[in-house]
Protein backbone atom coordinates (compact mmCIF):
# COMPACT_ATOMS: atom_id res chain seq x y z
CA UNK A 1 0.00 0.00 0.00
CA UNK A 2 1.18 3.91 -0.88
CA UNK A 3 2.18 5.84 2.42
CA UNK A 4 -0.77 7.61 3.85
CA UNK A 5 1.12 11.02 3.50
CA UNK A 6 0.64 12.00 -0.37
CA UNK A 7 0.63 14.75 -2.60
CA UNK A 8 -2.27 17.77 -1.69
CA UNK A 9 -3.50 17.54 -5.59
CA UNK A 10 -4.17 13.89 -6.10
CA UNK A 11 -7.47 12.82 -7.13
CA UNK A 12 -8.89 9.92 -4.92
CA UNK A 13 -12.39 9.86 -5.82
CA UNK A 14 -14.57 11.55 -8.22
CA UNK A 15 -17.49 13.07 -7.03
CA UNK A 16 -20.99 13.42 -8.85
CA UNK A 17 -23.11 15.63 -8.85
CA UNK A 18 -21.30 18.64 -7.41
CA UNK A 19 -24.28 19.90 -6.01
CA UNK A 20 -27.38 18.59 -3.94
CA UNK A 21 -30.76 19.13 -5.21
CA UNK A 22 -33.76 18.56 -3.50
CA UNK A 23 -36.93 19.46 -4.26
CA UNK A 24 -39.21 21.37 -1.99
CA UNK A 25 -42.71 20.20 -1.44
CA UNK A 26 -44.27 21.16 2.08
CA UNK A 27 -44.37 17.93 4.56
CA UNK A 28 -42.62 15.37 2.15
CA UNK A 29 -38.82 14.54 2.68
CA UNK A 30 -36.34 14.51 -0.73
CA UNK A 31 -33.65 12.55 -1.61
CA UNK A 32 -30.47 13.10 -3.34
CA UNK A 33 -28.42 10.41 -4.81
CA UNK A 34 -24.74 10.72 -4.57
CA UNK A 35 -22.21 8.75 -6.52
CA UNK A 36 -18.28 7.98 -5.51
CA UNK A 37 -15.81 6.83 -8.06
CA UNK A 38 -12.34 5.54 -6.61
CA UNK A 39 -9.57 6.81 -9.25
CA UNK A 40 -6.95 5.14 -7.45
CA UNK A 41 -5.80 2.00 -6.65
CA UNK A 42 -5.65 1.81 -2.84
CA UNK A 43 -8.55 1.08 -0.74
CA UNK A 44 -10.40 4.48 -0.08
CA UNK A 45 -12.59 5.54 3.04
CA UNK A 46 -14.91 8.11 2.84
CA UNK A 47 -17.06 10.08 5.40
CA UNK A 48 -19.80 12.77 4.91
CA UNK A 49 -20.19 16.06 7.48
CA UNK A 50 -22.91 18.87 6.91
CA UNK A 51 -23.58 22.12 8.60
CA UNK A 52 -27.14 20.82 9.31
CA UNK A 53 -26.96 17.45 10.94
CA UNK A 54 -30.87 17.66 12.06
CA UNK A 55 -32.05 18.23 8.51
CA UNK A 56 -30.80 15.54 6.68
CA UNK A 57 -30.19 11.96 6.81
CA UNK A 58 -27.12 10.10 5.05
CA UNK A 59 -27.04 6.36 4.28
CA UNK A 60 -24.11 5.13 4.40
CA UNK A 61 -22.60 8.35 5.67
CA UNK A 62 -19.24 6.34 5.62
CA UNK A 63 -17.71 3.31 3.96
CA UNK A 64 -14.89 1.45 1.89
CA UNK A 65 -14.35 2.03 -1.71
CA UNK A 66 -13.01 -0.64 -3.79
CA UNK A 67 -9.96 0.46 -5.98
CA UNK A 68 -11.40 1.32 -9.32
CA UNK A 69 -15.22 1.04 -8.06
CA UNK A 70 -17.91 3.11 -7.54
CA UNK A 71 -20.03 3.54 -4.18
CA UNK A 72 -23.37 5.56 -4.07
CA UNK A 73 -25.12 7.29 -0.90
CA UNK A 74 -28.48 8.72 -0.07
CA UNK A 75 -29.24 12.17 1.61
CA UNK A 76 -32.54 12.60 2.57
CA UNK A 77 -33.67 16.26 3.57
CA UNK A 78 -36.71 16.22 6.04
CA UNK A 79 -40.19 17.16 5.22
CA UNK A 80 -40.36 20.93 6.27
CA UNK A 81 -43.72 22.83 7.34
CA UNK A 82 -42.87 25.89 5.32
CA UNK A 83 -40.34 26.89 2.05
CA UNK A 84 -37.52 28.42 2.94
CA UNK A 85 -36.88 32.11 1.43
CA UNK A 86 -36.02 32.87 -1.82
CA UNK A 87 -35.66 29.23 -1.92
CA UNK A 88 -32.18 29.29 -0.46
CA UNK A 89 -30.23 27.28 1.79
CA UNK A 90 -27.25 28.14 3.33
CA UNK A 91 -26.58 24.35 4.21
CA UNK A 92 -23.48 22.48 2.54
CA UNK A 93 -21.65 19.34 3.27
CA UNK A 94 -18.11 18.13 3.23
CA UNK A 95 -16.80 14.58 1.77
CA UNK A 96 -13.64 13.68 3.14
CA UNK A 97 -11.93 10.83 1.82
CA UNK A 98 -8.36 9.11 2.46
CA UNK A 99 -6.23 6.00 1.75
CA UNK A 100 -6.76 3.07 4.43
CA UNK A 101 -4.44 -0.28 4.56
CA UNK A 102 -5.73 -2.90 2.08
CA UNK A 103 -8.65 -5.20 2.63
CA UNK A 104 -10.43 -2.84 5.52
CA UNK A 105 -13.78 -3.38 5.84
CA UNK A 106 -16.34 -1.00 7.03
CA UNK A 107 -16.37 -1.72 10.68
CA UNK A 108 -12.73 -1.05 10.29
CA UNK A 109 -13.48 2.72 9.81
CA UNK A 110 -12.13 4.68 12.98
CA UNK A 111 -12.42 8.48 13.60
CA UNK A 112 -8.47 9.03 12.84
CA UNK A 113 -8.57 8.04 9.35
CA UNK A 114 -10.42 11.42 8.80
CA UNK A 115 -7.56 13.63 11.62
CA UNK A 116 -5.20 15.73 10.01
CA UNK A 117 -3.00 15.89 12.96
CA UNK A 118 -2.01 12.70 11.89
CA UNK A 119 -0.43 14.04 8.71
CA UNK A 120 -2.31 11.69 6.83
CA UNK A 121 -3.50 13.17 2.96
CA UNK A 122 -7.72 13.67 3.26
CA UNK A 123 -9.27 14.37 0.09
CA UNK A 124 -12.11 17.20 0.84
CA UNK A 125 -14.63 18.42 -1.19
CA UNK A 126 -17.47 21.04 -0.82
CA UNK A 127 -20.72 20.24 -1.21
CA UNK A 128 -23.52 22.97 -1.65
CA UNK A 129 -27.32 22.93 -1.62
CA UNK A 130 -29.62 23.55 -4.11
CA UNK A 131 -33.72 23.62 -3.94
CA UNK A 132 -35.63 23.01 -6.84
CA UNK A 133 -39.21 23.39 -7.16
CA UNK A 134 -41.76 21.09 -7.85
CA UNK A 135 -43.77 20.98 -11.43
CA UNK A 136 -47.63 23.12 -11.02
CA UNK A 137 -46.12 24.70 -8.12
CA UNK A 138 -46.59 28.54 -7.08
CA UNK A 139 -43.49 29.15 -7.98
CA UNK A 140 -43.34 27.44 -11.65
CA UNK A 141 -46.53 28.96 -12.35
CA UNK A 142 -45.48 32.93 -11.24
CA UNK A 143 -42.02 31.75 -13.55
CA UNK A 144 -44.49 30.85 -16.14
CA UNK A 145 -46.69 34.49 -15.94
CA UNK A 146 -43.47 36.20 -15.89
CA UNK A 147 -42.19 34.62 -19.57
CA UNK A 148 -46.05 34.73 -20.84
CA UNK A 149 -45.42 38.45 -19.76
CA UNK A 150 -42.19 38.93 -21.13
CA UNK A 151 -42.97 37.54 -24.51
CA UNK A 152 -46.16 39.96 -24.58
CA UNK A 153 -43.55 42.71 -23.75
CA UNK A 154 -41.55 41.69 -26.92
CA UNK A 155 -44.56 41.67 -29.20
CA UNK A 156 -45.94 45.30 -27.96
CA UNK A 157 -41.99 46.61 -28.53
CA UNK A 158 -41.64 44.74 -32.16
CA UNK A 159 -45.33 46.41 -33.02
CA UNK A 160 -45.44 49.91 -34.53
CA UNK A 161 -46.67 52.15 -31.82
CA UNK A 162 -49.44 53.76 -34.16
CA UNK A 163 -51.40 50.44 -33.89
CA UNK A 164 -51.15 50.43 -29.98
CA UNK A 165 -53.08 53.74 -29.96
CA UNK A 166 -55.91 52.73 -32.62
CA UNK A 167 -58.35 52.58 -29.90
CA UNK A 168 -58.89 53.38 -26.20
CA UNK A 169 -59.54 50.32 -25.03
CA UNK A 170 -56.20 49.04 -26.60
CA UNK A 171 -54.85 52.21 -25.21
CA UNK A 172 -55.57 51.36 -21.45
CA UNK A 173 -54.55 47.42 -22.38
CA UNK A 174 -51.12 48.87 -23.15
CA UNK A 175 -51.18 50.78 -19.78
CA UNK A 176 -52.29 48.06 -17.61
CA UNK A 177 -49.46 45.87 -19.35
CA UNK A 178 -46.95 48.23 -18.92
CA UNK A 179 -47.56 48.89 -15.21
CA UNK A 180 -47.33 44.83 -14.90
CA UNK A 181 -43.86 44.58 -16.51
CA UNK A 182 -42.68 48.10 -14.27
CA UNK A 183 -44.25 45.80 -11.05
CA UNK A 184 -42.35 42.55 -12.61
CA UNK A 185 -39.02 44.72 -13.04
CA UNK A 186 -38.91 46.17 -10.07
CA UNK A 187 -40.23 43.17 -8.03
CA UNK A 188 -37.05 41.19 -9.96
CA UNK A 189 -34.83 44.30 -9.07
CA UNK A 190 -35.47 43.72 -5.75
CA UNK A 191 -35.40 39.76 -5.76
CA UNK A 192 -31.94 40.68 -7.56
CA UNK A 193 -30.64 42.82 -4.56
CA UNK A 194 -31.62 40.33 -2.36
CA UNK A 195 -29.94 37.96 -3.93
CA UNK A 196 -26.55 39.87 -4.40
CA UNK A 197 -26.56 40.80 -0.54
CA UNK A 198 -26.52 37.11 0.08
CA UNK A 199 -23.62 36.58 -1.44
CA UNK A 200 -21.08 37.69 0.76
CA UNK A 201 -22.71 35.49 3.51
CA UNK A 202 -22.80 32.58 1.28
CA UNK A 203 -18.77 33.19 0.58
CA UNK A 204 -18.23 33.81 4.32
CA UNK A 205 -19.48 30.57 5.19
CA UNK A 206 -17.47 29.04 2.66
CA UNK A 207 -14.49 28.40 4.58
CA UNK A 208 -11.66 25.54 4.17
CA UNK A 209 -10.99 24.51 8.34
CA UNK A 210 -13.65 21.97 10.23
CA UNK A 211 -13.50 24.29 12.89
CA UNK A 212 -13.94 27.92 10.97
CA UNK A 213 -16.56 25.95 8.56
CA UNK A 214 -18.63 24.56 11.69
CA UNK A 215 -19.31 21.35 10.31
CA UNK A 216 -20.12 18.46 12.64
CA UNK A 217 -19.45 14.92 12.16
CA UNK A 218 -22.80 13.74 10.14
CA UNK A 219 -25.01 10.81 11.48
CA UNK A 220 -28.97 9.97 11.11
CA UNK A 221 -30.50 10.93 14.04
CA UNK A 222 -27.25 10.38 15.96
CA UNK A 223 -28.07 6.59 15.34
CA UNK A 224 -24.87 5.68 13.58
CA UNK A 225 -22.51 7.40 16.36
CA UNK A 226 -24.53 5.95 19.04
CA UNK A 227 -23.97 2.31 17.51
CA UNK A 228 -19.98 3.43 16.87
CA UNK A 229 -20.00 3.95 20.69
CA UNK A 230 -21.73 0.79 21.47
CA UNK A 231 -19.43 -1.06 19.49
CA UNK A 232 -16.49 0.47 21.69
CA UNK A 233 -18.42 -0.27 24.86
CA UNK A 234 -19.54 -3.22 24.17
CA UNK A 235 -15.57 -4.42 23.00
CA UNK A 236 -14.20 -2.96 26.08
CA UNK A 237 -16.76 -4.45 28.18
CA UNK A 238 -15.90 -8.05 26.72
CA UNK A 239 -11.56 -7.18 27.37
CA UNK A 240 -12.99 -6.83 30.78
CA UNK A 241 -15.33 -10.09 31.53
CA UNK A 242 -12.65 -12.48 29.79
CA UNK A 243 -9.81 -10.64 32.36
CA UNK A 244 -12.55 -11.24 35.28
CA UNK A 245 -12.76 -14.66 34.02
CA UNK A 246 -8.96 -15.55 34.34
CA UNK A 247 -8.79 -13.57 37.54
CA UNK A 248 -11.60 -16.14 38.62
CA UNK A 249 -10.10 -18.87 37.78
CA UNK A 250 -6.60 -18.35 38.91
CA UNK A 251 -8.46 -17.53 42.39
CA UNK A 252 -10.37 -21.03 42.29
CA UNK A 253 -6.97 -22.92 41.53
CA UNK A 254 -5.56 -20.77 44.62
CA UNK A 255 -8.26 -21.79 46.99
CA UNK A 256 -8.42 -25.16 45.82
CA UNK A 257 -4.18 -25.62 46.21
CA UNK A 258 -4.75 -24.34 49.48
CA UNK A 259 -7.38 -26.12 50.87
CA UNK A 260 -5.25 -29.26 49.63
CA UNK A 261 -2.57 -28.14 51.72
CA UNK A 262 -4.96 -27.24 54.42
CA UNK A 263 -6.22 -30.76 54.30
CA UNK A 264 -2.57 -32.43 54.24
CA UNK A 265 -1.80 -30.12 57.03
CA UNK A 266 -4.28 -31.86 59.18
CA UNK A 267 -4.02 -34.89 58.18
CA UNK A 268 -0.18 -34.69 59.74
CA UNK A 269 -1.30 -33.20 63.07
CA UNK A 270 -3.49 -35.89 63.52
CA UNK A 271 -0.89 -38.32 62.77
CA UNK A 272 1.41 -36.44 65.29
CA UNK A 273 -1.17 -36.61 68.08
CA UNK A 274 -2.08 -40.05 67.76
CA UNK A 275 1.60 -40.90 67.55
CA UNK A 276 2.55 -38.81 71.29
CA UNK A 277 -0.04 -40.69 72.53
CA UNK A 278 0.85 -43.88 72.16
CA UNK A 279 4.50 -42.74 73.75
CA UNK A 280 3.12 -41.17 76.56
CA UNK A 281 1.03 -44.57 77.57
CA UNK A 282 2.86 -46.97 79.95
CA UNK A 283 6.93 -46.92 80.64
CA UNK A 284 8.85 -46.51 77.09
CA UNK A 285 10.53 -50.22 76.32
CA UNK A 286 14.37 -49.09 76.26
CA UNK A 287 13.46 -47.86 80.44
CA UNK A 288 12.06 -51.52 80.96
CA UNK A 289 15.49 -52.48 79.24
CA UNK A 290 17.41 -50.24 81.23
CA UNK A 291 15.77 -51.38 84.67
CA UNK A 292 16.13 -55.22 84.08
CA UNK A 293 20.14 -54.64 83.39
CA UNK A 294 20.13 -53.09 86.85
CA UNK A 295 18.15 -55.75 88.63
CA UNK A 296 20.19 -58.36 87.22
CA UNK A 297 23.76 -56.41 87.86
CA UNK A 298 22.21 -55.24 91.47
CA UNK A 299 21.79 -59.37 91.93
CA UNK A 300 25.09 -60.64 90.66
CA UNK A 301 26.72 -58.29 92.85
CA UNK A 302 24.73 -59.43 96.07
CA UNK A 303 25.49 -63.45 95.29
CA UNK A 304 29.03 -63.02 94.55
Amino acid sequence: MRKAAMGAGEMLVEIHPQELKFTIELKKQSTCSVQLANKSKDFVAFKVKTTSPKRYCVRPNTGIILPGSTCDFIVTMQASKETPPDMQLKDKFLIQSTVVPYGSMDEDIIPSFFSKETGRYIQENKLKVVLVSPPHSPEVETNNQILKQDLAFKALDSADPIVTVESDSKSELVKEVLMVRENSVSNNGAATNEANQGEPILKETCIASDQELGIANFTPLHVAKDIDDLKLQLDSLVLELNEAEKTIASLREETNASTQERDKLKGEIALLRRYTAKDQTGFPFFFVVFMVLVGMALGYALNS
